[in-house]
């Protein structure tokens, strides 16, 4: 069985955008995530992003436009020294109710199936509560919020309605990763 850190996209890696990242030139990469995902990629986990693209659903960008910010992130990651083993997204909007949008844990179980993975051994990255709940939802044993992108504020709300399992908090992906790896 393999273990996997699983990454959400928007807040961890990239900036987050109000109307949605909808093109590559609207990609701002954090400064720490390429040394961050770096020093993780010559680790024993396989990495995994797992993003919420309802843009898609709610038709303000096409899926092609996904998979080309997708395909560009994992091609400037590998510049970097880093890797990405896989990209799961959900491109439903929220009234869908599909089983892949998080909190839902549907991408975590497909990546488990398809990459034999030991989720109880594995970490999840995200910034937003909902990130957190797929995680516990799926059995993902290590839970990180990180405090980019939405974290500060979503930090504020668990601070008044805790989650009823525990989570670590991290300023950013690469503090993150450093405590994973130490």
């Amino acid at each position: 069985m393999n273990k996997a850190v699983f990454l959400d996209r928007d807040g961890v890696i990239i900036h987050n955008r109000s109307q949605y990242v909808r093109a590559w030139d609207e990609v701002s990469i954090y400064p720490f995530a390429s040394k961050a995902l770096g020093r993780l990629s010559k680790s024993e986990y396989k990495l995994i992003i797992l993003t919420n693209q309802s843009a898609v659903g709610r038709g303000l960008m096409p899926i092609e436009s996904v998979n080309t910010i997708n395909a560009n992130l994992v091609k400037v990651i590998n510049q970097n020294g880093g890797r990405i083993d896989d990209i799961y997204l959900c491109p439903h909007a929220p009234e869908a109710e599909c089983s892949c949008r998080k909190p839902l844990p549907g991408m975590i179980l497909d990546a488990q199936r398809d990459h034999k993975l030991d989720l109880a051994n594995s970490w999840l990255i995200g910034d937003a509560s909902s990130d957190l709940q797929a995680g516990h939802n799926a059995g993902v044993g290590n839970l990180i919020l990180v405090q980019t992108g939405r974290g500060r504020k979503q930090l504020v709300l668990l601070n008044s309605q805790p989650l009823p399992y525990p989570f670590h908090v991290s300023p950013n992906l690469w503090m993150a990763v450093k405590s994973i790896l130490s």
